[in-house]
């Protein structure tokens, strides 16, 4: 641990939208934030191809290309963006404690905690190689691309069946694979889908791999009870298998709901702790989307803004 202590009055963990959207604001605030991007500068979005539903880019844009100009406005304004991961906090004394990779200690006033949420993955090998090729996570930000096309995704949960039946709005079919013989779904989501014509539900049914070289060409799966391989002709295969908040850090400190999810009162971004928010995917498991993550970035650096002038 390096024996000198840095004085922050901003410190902001994490850098997708709602992260550098803090930064903006907080340094045109002239409260001087520092960021650190931790593992995935950038966040969800550096691995989406095209974004087309953020407002303002009517060509669309490149996930990636799409966070280089919100990091470059959070700097011109004045924002440090620093590479390190936050590996330690301690909240209960004031000014806050944060340890950046196991060794820089930083006393912040306030925190402002965007770390965002990562999704599942089946973990086979050609879901990774053709991630962005096809394979997705998000149906609502990347099923346009499919359109009229025939399409598969996994998942047995209400945002699996929320997926499949945005995807069946916009797609020529969709097989929906399930490992069990029954859902986790709500009764009212199952009915949705079983009753949409679009929609091929398939019991007991796992990925075997994703077929296709540069681009998803279809997919072959197996009967987990007969053993059974067959192959479906598809373009676009959606992993619906939930996230997992990147929280776990903060569980001694913040409250949180049993995914890990920090609870934030309602109407705002604070959270249990004085001067600690959060935004973006690390408290929100409804919506996830660049924009939404954005506009709790305003609201958390507004809030700490709020907070710091009241401490004055």
């Amino acid at each position: 641990m390096s024996s000198e202590i840095e004085k922050v009055k901003v410190l902001i963990i994490g850098s997708g939208p709602a992260g550098y959207t803090a930064a903006i604001y907080a340094s045109r605030a002239g409260l001087a934030p520092v960021l650190y991007t931790g593992g995935q500068p950038g966040g969800q979005l550096t691995i989406t191809t095209d974004v087309e539903n953020y407002p303002g880019y009517p060509e669309g844009i490149m996930g990636p290309e799409m966070m280089e100009d919100f990091r470059k406005q959070a700097e011109r304004f004045g924002t440090q963006v620093r590479y390190g991961m936050v590996t330690k906090v301690d909240f209960s004394v004031k000014p806050h404690k944060v340890i950046v990779d196991d060794q820089k200690e930083i006393h912040a006033d306030t925190v402002v905690i965007s770390t965002g949420a990562s999704a599942k993955w089946l973990g086979i090998e050609s879901e990774e190689r053709l991630n962005g090729k096809g394979v997705s996570a998000c149906a609502v930000c990347d099923g346009f691309f499919f359109r009229g096309q025939d399409v598969a995704i996994v998942g047995a949960g209400d945002t699996a069946c929320e997926e499949a039946s945005y995807l069946a709005n916009i797609c020529n079919k969709v097989y929906m694979l399930i490992r069990r013989d029954e859902m986790r779904a709500s009764q009212i989501m199952q009915k949705r889908v079983l009753n949409n014509p679009k929609i091929e539900v398939l019991w007991n049914t796992e990925t075997d791999e994703i077929l296709g070289k540069d681009e998803v060409e279809g997919v072959r799966v197996f009967d987990n009870k007969s053993g059974e391989k067959r192959n479906l002709k598809i373009s676009g295969f959606f992993v619906a298998i939930g996230h997992e908040p990147n929280t776990s850090i903060f569980k001694d400190f913040l409250d949180m709901d049993e995914s890990g999810y920090i609870l934030t009162k309602a109407g705002s971004t604070k959270t249990n702790i004085e001067g600690v928010f959060a935004c973006g995917d690390a408290q929100d498991h409804i919506y996830r989307q660049a924009v939404t993550a954005a506009g709790t970035g305003c609201m958390a650096a507004l809030d700490a803004e709020r907070y710091l002038a009241a401490q004055e």
